[in-house]
């Protein structure tokens, strides 16, 4: 038998698009989080021209931990960026995410990442803006988007400074306030906050033992406060916000001491606070996602509770399903619906966020209705059966995108794998599709400038062949060329002349 073999072509120019003159770069990205650094990243795989713009002139300064979970953690896999993010956090099981519910994590979870990351949020935008600097793309801090036109060829986009900008398109990853989604005149409907939390995390000077029993003992009724140690004398603090201040400025540590006393009887000597805030139950979501060359992505598209540790999460997401369609797009050989599905998917899945936010913070509640619910559910997760549905869905390893009719496996991404080239998501660096063929008998033809060919008949695979997205999504199972080629076109375009 033949040995696999893996067939790879660098990206042609030849069918790209060619921009008009006055463009100055392929596409603007308002908001350097990290939904529009990964995003600049994916683009420049594709050699696309990035300007990303963001207001504010320096990084922020508060220490603010973050928890990846497993889908982001694959994506970052995919990328080879993994390594070099996890050096920078810790690890703790992928479980009692959902409502903060404690139960144990499921058994043999489908992901070679079952786990929760936590990473200083500094550290992690750090990490995605040099990765998307080191890509090829220009970051300019202290330059705000103030407003945009576009017409059939590009955007103009206007600085507050006065300068303006062309572009072929504009995404605005510019946050739950997005200035872009405003001036796109895109409405942002949902429930506004009915309730105020206090998050922070500060030193507290008293004993471990007594804040374990006596977290403990609240936590039974009061699901909205916690504090949790991070070492050296460093808690997590949370505690509901009623009462406090006006709501327009920042806490101080006074407010959280004067909250910690209304609910616990004693402040915990709490003191150097490293980041202080303060956050809502407000969910909402854009009507839109798109309006022609101008698109929305991660807080600007939309806004949910903290619940669950989802919201950053759903942005990098959403960058790396958006990335290289929009670069296809650019290059030229994009079918003609394929940008419109990035909002056909992942608005479905921020709709899906957004209700499972509402049922932790009603889960959340002290009053009788809701803790009556939660007993029940509390039970109900002993299931295995349960649990695993609620933390596929929170880690987002669950997600699965309408391709039609299939097997399961359709619409869904593929694990990392073990191959006789080593691991799947590292053959996905390139961010290019890549057919996974058992068979040795397909071929990729003439998509063979965008889309890689694996053969592996050892491949742990209980279908023939696939094909993958660069997102690691499987749009098509089989084992026939004709039916291949058909998918090709509908994923990757037109075959190369």
């Amino acid at each position: 038998m033949d040995s696999p073999q893996f067939t790879a072509r660098p990206s042609s120019d030849s069918r790209a698009e060619r921009a008009p003159l006055g463009l100055d770069f392929d596409v603007i990205i308002a908001g350097c989080g990290p939904t529009g650094a990964m995003l600049a990243a994916e683009l420049r795989l594709h050699d696309v021209r990035v300007l990303v713009l963001e207001k504010e002139t320096e990084p922020v300064s508060f220490v603010r931990i973050v928890g990846l979970h497993m889908r982001s953690l694959e994506l970052l896999a995919m990328r080879g960026l993994l390594d070099r993010v996890r050096a920078h956090g810790r690890q703790r099981p992928a479980g009692g995410f959902f409502a903060a519910i404690n139960k144990p994590v499921p058994q043999g979870l489908d992901s070679t990442h079952p786990y929760l990351l936590g990473i200083p949020q500094p550290v992690l935008v750090d990490l995605l803006e040099d990765h998307a600097i080191q890509q090829g793309a220009q970051v300019r801090r202290g330059r705000a988007v103030t407003g945009f036109e576009q017409d059939d060829e590009g955007v103009t986009v206007e600085l507050a400074d006065g300068e303006q900008l062309r572009s072929r398109y504009l995404v605005g990853c510019d946050g739950g306030r997005s200035t872009v989604r405003k001036v796109l005149g895109v409405g942002f409907p949902g429930e506004p906050s009915r309730t105020e939390t206090l998050m922070g995390e500060m030193e507290v000077g008293a004993p471990q033992e007594e804040v374990i029993a006596k977290t403990a003992e609240l936590r039974e009724t009061h699901h909205r406060f916690w504090l949790r140690p991070f070492g050296g004398g460093v808690y997590s603090v949370v505690v509901p916000a009623a009462g406090v201040s006006d709501r327009a400025k920042p806490p101080t540590l006074e407010d959280f001491r004067q909250q910690l006393h209304a609910v616990a009887g004693t402040d915990f000597g709490v003191h150097s606070p490293r980041w202080l805030s303060r956050f809502g139950d407000a969910t909402r979501l854009a009507e839109r996602y798109r309006v022609g060359r101008v698109l929305l992505a991660g807080d600007a598209a939309h806004i949910h509770p903290p619940v669950g540790g989802q919201g950053l999460n759903l942005g990098v997401q959403d960058a790396f399903n958006l990335g290289w369609k929009l670069a296809a797009q650019i290059r030229g050989w994009a079918p003609e619906s394929l940008l419109d599905t990035y909002p056909a998917e992942r608005r479905p899945v921020a709709e899906d966020v957004l209700d499972n936010t509402r049922a932790q913070m009603e889960l959340l509640s002290t009053e009788p209705g809701p803790r009556a619910v939660r007993r029940l559910l509390t039970e109900l997760m002993d299931f295995d059966e349960v649990n695993r549905h609620l933390i596929e869905k929170i880690t987002a390893i669950s997600v699965r995108y309408d391709f039609g009719e299939g097997p399961d496996l359709l619409g869904r991404r593929l694990r990392d794998i073990d191959l006789k080239q080593g691991r799947l998501y590292d053959l996905l660096q390139r961010g290019r599709g890549l057919l996974l063929d058992r068979t040795e008998r397909l071929t990729v033809g003439a998509w063979s400038d965008r889309v890689d060919h694996l053969t592996d008949p050892t491949a742990a695979l209980d279908v023939p062949c696939v094909l993958l997205r660069p997102d690691g999504h499987v749009a098509w199972i089989g084992d026939d060329q004709r039916d291949l080629d058909s998918h090709l076109a509908r994923w990757f375009g037109r075959p190369a002349d």
